[in-house]
This record gives C-alpha cells, sequence and structure tokens, in this order.
C-alpha cells in the first residue's frame, strides 16, 4: 500500500495494485472564497497550490468522493476525470449528483462492504460535527451534513480505515474496534465554524485515535488549505515531538507514504 498525500483531504491510494484517488480537491490557489458559516471567512482557499499537475493526480483507476462538498468535489475534478471512471459515493443522493455532471459508472459503498478488484470497501459512519448542533446548520444553508469514511480490506494488504471528515465519535470508537484497521487516515486540521463547533478533528481527537489503535499507523491530513482550519501541520508535528510519537505520521504535500505487505 501506497498513500500519497496530495493536498487537504485528497490523497491517492495504491491498494492491492489499484490506485483510488479520494475527495478530488483540484482547483489553483485563492480559487474561491472562504465559508461564510466558518472563522477566517476572509481567507480565500485552497491557501496552497497542488504540489504537481492535475493530469498526474487523474491518473488513477477509481475515485471515492466521501461526500459532496466543495473542498472535496470541484468542477477542475469534473472537467478532468474520465466520465467512465469507476466512481464510489455513501449514497443515493450523492450519486445522482456526479451521474448529472456526466459520469456513468457511480456505485454506493455499503456498510455491509462491496467488492472491487479483489477489495472489499466498507462504509463507516461519521459526525461531520456534533450531529445535533451542525445538521441543522447544513440543512439551512442547503449543503449536505452526512460524510463517510471508508474501510479497505484484502488478503494481499494492510487493513486501511479513511475516517473522513468526522470529529471523535462513537461511530469512528466502533470502526477501531469492529475492524482494527493497521493504517488510520484522519482529518485533523480541526476546521471550525463561528459558533466555535469544528466540524473535522483536532489534536485532542487525533489523541483519542491514537489512544484507542495504539499498534496503528495513524497519518494526518486535510491540513494547512482551507480557510477555516485551527490547527496547522506544526502544531501537529510539536504535538508528536512533545510526546514522542512514533505511530504519527504528517506527510507534506506531494510526500508518498508506503506500507509493506498485509504484515
Amino acid at each position: 500500500m501506497k498513500i500519497t498525500q496530495v493536498r487537504s483531504a485528497t490523497i491517492i491510494v495504491e491498494y492491492n495494485n489499484t490506485k483510488f484517488l479520494i475527495d478530488p480537491w483540484l482547483m489553483p490557489k485563492d480559487y474561491m472564497p472562504g465559508f461564510d458559516v466558518a472563522i477566517n471567512s476572509d481567507v480565500r482557499q485552497p491557501r496552497v497550490e497542488l504540489p504537481f499537475g492535475i493530469e498526474k493526480i487523474v491518473d488513477v483507476d477509481a475515485v471515492i468522493i466521501t461526500h459532496i462538498h466543495p473542498d472535496h468535489w470541484d468542477e477542475f475534478a469534473e472537467k478532468a476525470l474520465d466520465k467512465n471512471i469507476k466512481v464510489f459515493v455513501q449514497s443515493s443522493v450523492d450519486k445522482d449528483y456526479v451521474i448529472s455532471k456526466g459520469f456513468t459508472n457511480v456505485e454506493i459503498i455499503q456498510e455491509s462492504g462491496i467488492e472491487y478488484n479483489a477489495i472489499t470497501l466498507y462504509k463507516t459512519g461519521t459526525q461531520h460535527g456534533k450531529r445535533e448542533i451542525i445538521k441543522p446548520l447544513c440543512d439551512s444553508v442547503g449543503l449536505p451534513y452526512d460524510a463517510m469514511g471508508v474501510v479497505f480490506k484484502s488478503n494481499n494488504e494492510k487493513s486501511l480505515y479513511i475516517a473522513g471528515d468526522t470529529i471523535w465519535c462513537e461511530e469512528v470508537k466502533d470502526v477501531l474496534g469492529k475492524y482494527k484497521p493497521e493504517v488510520i487516515v484522519v482529518n485533523a486540521c480541526a476546521a471550525t465554524l463561528l459558533n466555535g463547533e469544528r466540524i473535522i478533528m483536532n489534536i485532542e481527537d487525533v489523541k483519542n485515535v491514537l489512544d484507542a489503535a495504539p499498534d496503528a499507523k495513524v497519518i494526518a491530513s486535510h491540513l494547512d488549505t482551507v480557510s477555516h482550519l485551527s490547527v496547522t501541520r506544526e502544531d501537529l508535528k510539536e504535538f508528536k515531538t512533545k510526546n514522542n510519537i512514533g505511530n504519527l505520521l504528517i506527510p507534506d504535500d506531494g510526500e508518498t507514504l508506503d506500507f509493506i505487505g498485509n504484515n
């Protein structure tokens, strides 16, 4: 397994000889404004450029969209990707949306698992911020609340859990207990709304993941790019160094991490 940190939540996962592009946000630096409902709304985003060309990023076998938010799927991805490429989504609503953009091979990942290229993909639950607070806010501005995580299983690879846009919650805790993933990707810039609520993990949440899965490698993603971040790579590196945490990995944009075999 290889995991390349592209930018923000966009990563490329090479798993069992199949390349997956996760949450492609491919627009150029400063292309769109910050979110009105979030902190730093005056800061344009993405804050940084892509580390390499779009052509390289979209040279994959399949795409996974954890949810249709504008920092996880954009018009640049829609234009750059082959309309016949395999696309995995979380729901019929997201499926219909992606099909409306001209894509022809869209499938919903199920909690019970689906098979693709000798890989089993499982949809997992999230809380994209505290559900009782954030869902009504999302509804009021016309954005979907739900996001998904995904677990990858194969006889030839370590088990992988991409937690997706979520805070630490019972859903994440349950996944760690049920699947015991060996590699975990967490979105960890603590993106924060004007009401003070976070919609993804902060350092304390990352620590909870580390404590609950002490034998796993935990990769911090979704960093240094959205306008409404409140935790940076440097913050996480300081936490890692101060606490001597060897199994927390904080890749730079463009960096590839390699996990050999299934042992």
